[in-house]
């Protein structure tokens, strides 16, 4: 049976985009990221996995592997739960619950092995199993190899706590970090998103350029750990304060209500005074005064409002926008259907990997800079 402070942490990230999580993470100074199917692997002591939470904007959970053992039949499964050292991570007083999956073992009923594992865990540390504990103990048993993880992050990575108000089909936090990325963005330059809906791309890319922590304002899961250091966390959290930018970063809407949310969403993240949003069409889109940077936009697309058809106005409008007034601006465009992307004869890229958006495969179209400038 193995366990160490040395952790295998695994960050999970939506499938399509584990090569922008991976260079986030490298980028940030985390120990040797591997990618592997959903996720990226990367290994440290319980601090990482905390620094994980609060820093990275790729990541949908961290999931700390804490242990494993063999286990051929629920008996030895049953046998070696109980011999566990579960009180050097899980608190007795803190609810949890088990989720468990099977693959080509000879423990094939996930619900009977979870059952044994949250009762060994309930027996011999007196933790109460609860249906809808916030804290998740993950056990995989794969090739009769039974490995446990915790859920560290709780809620999903992407509600970064600020976000009160959403409108239809809302760009996640953590997709729109990776998009943003996969544009080139670095928090060097302003950036416009005139289709802002709740103010997800700009409130994004506001924070990147102020050194804003992703996971600052939000609770995790880690806190309900016995591994948690609170002096330790509080000096990594600090004192989260924008640094000063002279950048500015601008969403519009023909949606007054969507402009309303952004800007009160805005407030909330602390990026209110770098942020603009306002109420126009596409046609009626100007580039901001200053140095040209990125447009990025999420519009309706078949698979969310129907009929593709009513959207070719639509595309053709914000094409013709960006290639008559937004020279040497780049520009990305997250769509489901490559007819619409077409239809903006913006001259784009060879496209990445589609990633899942609201259940849709979505794939970012991102031109260079327009107009040869």
């Amino acid at each position: 049976m193995e366990q160490t402070a040395d952790l295998e942490i695994f960050v999970v990230t939506t499938p399509g985009l584990e090569p922008a999580l991976c260079a986030e993470m490298q980028e940030k100074g985390f120990a040797k990221p591997v990618m592997a199917k959903g996720g990226v692997t990367t290994h440290g002591p319980w601090s990482e996995v905390w620094r994980a939470n609060l820093e990275l904007r790729g990541g949908a959970r961290v999931l700390a592997r804490i242990g494993s053992f063999r286990a051929m039949h629920l008996a030895q499964l049953d046998k070696r739960a109980r011999k566990f050292p579960w009180g050097d991570v899980l608190r007795a007083d803190v609810p949890v619950r088990v989720e468990a999956s099977c693959n080509k073992s000879r423990i094939y009923h996930a619900g009977a092995a979870a059952q044994r594992i949250a009762k060994a865990i309930a027996e011999e540390l007196g933790a109460p199993i609860t249906k809808d504990a916030e804290l998740v103990v993950k056990a995989r048993i794969d090739d009769d190899l039974c490995t446990f993880s915790i859920d560290t992050s709780g809620e999903a990575l992407h509600k970064r706590g600020y976000k009160e108000a959403v409108n239809k089909a809302p760009m996640r936090e953590n997709l729109a970090a990776m998009f943003l990325r996969q544009c080139g963005y670095t928090g060097t330059e302003p950036v416009v998103d005139p289709m802002c809906g709740s103010g997800t791309f700009v409130i994004e890319a506001a924070e990147i350029a102020a050194g804003l922590h992703p996971g600052r304002a939000r609770p995790f899961a880690f806190e309900q750990l016995a591994s948690f250091d609170a002096a330790t966390w509080a000096t990594l959290r600090g004192t989260p304060t924008a640094a000063d930018t002279h950048l500015r970063f601008y969403g519009s809407d023909r949606d007054a209500g969507a402009v309303k949310m952004s800007t009160a969403n805005a407030e909330r993240a602390g990026v209110g005074a770098i942020t603009t949003f306002r109420a126009h069409a596409i046609s009626d889109l100007e580039p901001p005064e200053g140095p040209p940077g990125l447009v990025i936009v999420n519009p309706p697309y078949g698979g969310r409002i129907g009929d593709t058809r009513q959207l070719y106005g639509l595309y053709g409008a914000f094409g013709k926008t960006m290639l008559n007034r937004f020279k040497g601006w780049r520009v990305g465009v997250i769509t489901n259907e490559a007819a619409l992307a077409k239809v903006t004869e913006l001259p784009f890229l060879p496209t990445l990997p589609p990633v899942s958006h609201g259940g849709l495969p979505v794939t970012l179209y991102r031109t260079g800079v327009l107009g040869g400038v």
